[in-house]
């Protein structure tokens, strides 16, 4: 155009509206738009396919931007929050679900809540927890849930929640073995039990709680399921510290606690819901309920003797054995370090409660009874010089831990305060603690080795002396024995060739008895044998013609019989033949002959029977 300068002159094309997208537009001012419509000032609307397949906007309307079509397939579906009303209103504080198949645009101020979301399957052994957060009405049942009510649906099937309802968990059925459980919490209740050995599906009031133990013990738990079985404490100072468990593993706190009581030993476990103790012995198998705890076994450990060193949950009932250092004094103020090792076991019965809970009553019964024992030595010890007590230490230990019964000592010490037994006492070493007794005791243990030797040489001279006689004596008996024997052994012989003697005659005369008599009865038997086949053989011939007889006769009899049945058939022919015959001849004479013959006179029938050829049956 002249006059128009071609640089401002801006090209306006139109938007190109589908199936799939909108256009959203805004009025900054009121005006009609190009479809007769009123439009306010701020107001915001959506143009689709169905007014029109292009559009130019207007100067009083700006392009908010373009709206995708949200398409939902039959497995999907969607909220949309703040949805617009019938009015043509937007519903706000609202939202409403939309479900697959189907393709719409949200209107302005309409957005959605989480996006495009899949149908939630269920499998058999899956659930979901629902809460209600508004008042909802089962379409199938008619069943009414009130705001803030909690319940169950089970699968295996599809399910998409309304409105009314929020999913607050999806929960599967815990698979749970014989060994195996879970500790479940009553939230209405407030009560914890413990299920174990079949599969569980938490309940609508429900949820799985968690079994806090102290540090301790759940340290030993885990060592446990590592394959360890005790745990050792560090000293540290003036505290004690525990080893930490290695791989990194970490138990299942909601999980039932099963613990393996190992072979011989015994495990406490206090219940603090009804306050009563029991013990389980090993080989077993402990599930801990939620109202118990494990009593710890705290043992003293280490040379000398010190407290806290090994922890277990598991008692050893022994036998077994302890060592310890006991520092001494003698009477002459000799002071030794013994180091003594006892051998140990709990005498118990375990089918009585009450003395099963005994052996826990200690705490540390190793420490108790290496204090009970080093004080009893300390006292014996003490009576004794360093000389005595070098000689007799054994007799002298174990008299002061056994203790005397009469002249003997005891075989062993029973500690009723646990059931401790210590069955024997070993000396495995003793040193003085002072170089004063070091010497002491070297130069008596050098005149002992002396002393012993010395004793020990005239010992072995007096034995050979002794041997060497008695082995002269000995050579000088057997010749004598050997002597004796010789004689017995010619004896013998003179008695064997006399006994050969006697059982060569006499056989020869047995046998040549036993031969005539073999001879008379062969002879005797084979005569018999004879006169038996004999007598057997008449039999064969006269039962033979007792047969032949039989056979002749049932052949006569057999014929005869055919000949009679012969003449029966003939017979009976002949009468057949015969009643034929008559059967014929009336009907040849016919009902009214017959009828005739008997109205007339004898004399008329006589001729008549003559004429047809018959005789008078009377």
């Amino acid at each position: 155009m002249p006059g128009v300068d071609e640089e401002c002159v801006e090209e306006v094309r139109g938007i190109v509206l589908t199936e799939k997208k909108s256009l959203h537009l805004r009025a900054i001012k009121e005006f009609t738009d190009n479809y007769r419509k009123l439009r306010k000032a701020g107001e915001e609307w959506l143009l689709t396919l169905r007014e029109t397949d292009t559009h130019i906007p207007d100067v009083y309307e700006i392009v908010v931007g373009t709206i995708n079509a949200v398409i939902l397939n039959s497995r999907q579906y969607c909220y949309i929050l703040d949805p617009v009303g019938d009015d043509g209103k937007n519903l706000f504080g609202q939202k409403k679900l939309m479900k697959g198949e189907c393709t719409f645009f949200l209107q302005p101020f309409e957005s959605l809540e989480k996006g495009i979301q899949d149908i939630i399957i269920l499998a058999d052994d899956e659930a979901l927890l629902l809460k209600a957060i508004d008042k909802f009405s089962e379409e199938k049942t008619g069943k009414v849930h009130v705001p803030g009510e909690k319940w169950m649906i089970y699968g295996p099937r599809d399910y998409i929640p309304p409105i009314q309802i929020e999913i607050l968990e999806r929960r599967k059925l815990i698979p749970l073995d014989e060994n195996e459980g879970i500790y479940v919490r009553n939230t209405k209740t407030g009560e914890v039990k413990a299920h174990t050995g079949k599969s569980y599906m938490l309940k609508p009031e429900e949820e799985l709680w968690e079994m806090i133990l102290p540090p301790d013990v759940e340290d030993l738990i885990v060592r446990q399921m590592t394959g360890e079985t005790f745990q050792l404490a560090v000293k540290e100072g003036s505290s004690l510290t525990y080893k930490s468990t290695g791989h990194g593993f970490k138990r299942d706190k909601t999980r039932v606690i099963a613990f393996r009581v190992p072979h011989n030993s015994a495990v406490q476990v206090y219940d603090f819901k009804t306050k009563i103790s029991r013990v389980v012995f090993g080989p077993d198998r402990i599930m801990l309920q939620p109202d118990e705890q494990f009593t710890v076994v705290s043992l003293s450990g280490g040379l000398p003797k010190r407290e806290n060193v090994i922890t277990n949950l598991a008692l050893m009932l022994g036998p077994d054995f302890m060592a310890d250092v006991v520092i001494v004094e003698t009477s002459d103020h000799a002071n030794l370090a013994l180091t003594l090792s006892y051998n140990w076991r709990f005498k118990v019965d375990k089918s009585n409660p009450e003395e099963a809970n005994r052996i826990f009553q200690v705490r540390d019964f190793v420490g108790d009874a290496c204090k009970t024992i080093a004080s009893r030595v300390r006292g014996a010890v003490s009576a004794f010089s360093f000389e005595d007590f070098h000689q007799r230490s054994s007799d002298i230990i174990k008299a002061a831990v056994f203790g005397k019964k009469g002249d003997e000592i005891r075989s062993e010490l029973l500690l009723n305060s646990n059931g401790l037994v210590i069955t024997n006492v070993d000396i495995q070493s003793v040193e003085p603690t002072d170089d004063k007794t070091k010497a002491s005791l070297k130069k008596s243990v050098n005149q002992a080795i002396e002393i012993t030797t010395e004793a020990n040489k005239a010992r072995a001279q007096h034995e050979s002396r002794k041997n060497e006689q008695y082995s002269k004596g000995n050579l000088e008996l057997q010749k004598v024995k050997d002597l004796i024997e010789s004689e017995k052994e010619q004896i013998k012989v003179i008695e064997l060739k006399a006994k050969n003697l006697e059982v060569q005659l006499t056989g020869k005369a047995i046998g040549e008895a036993i031969a005539d008599a073999k001879s008379k009865k062969i002879y005797y038997e084979s005569l018999l044998q004879q006169t038996e086949l004999g007598e057997q053989a008449k039999k064969i011939e006269f039962e033979t013609e007792i047969n032949l007889l039989k056979e002749k006769n049932n052949a006569e009899i057999e014929y005869q019989r055919e000949l009679d049945l012969l003449e029966i058939k003939k017979a009976e022919e002949l009468m057949k033949i015969e009643t034929e015959k008559f059967k014929q001849i009336v009907d040849s004479i016919g009902k009214e002959t017959i009828v005739s013959m008997a109205r007339a006179g004898p004399e008329f029938q006589a001729k008549l029977l003559n004429g047809l050829g018959l005789k008078d049956l009377c």
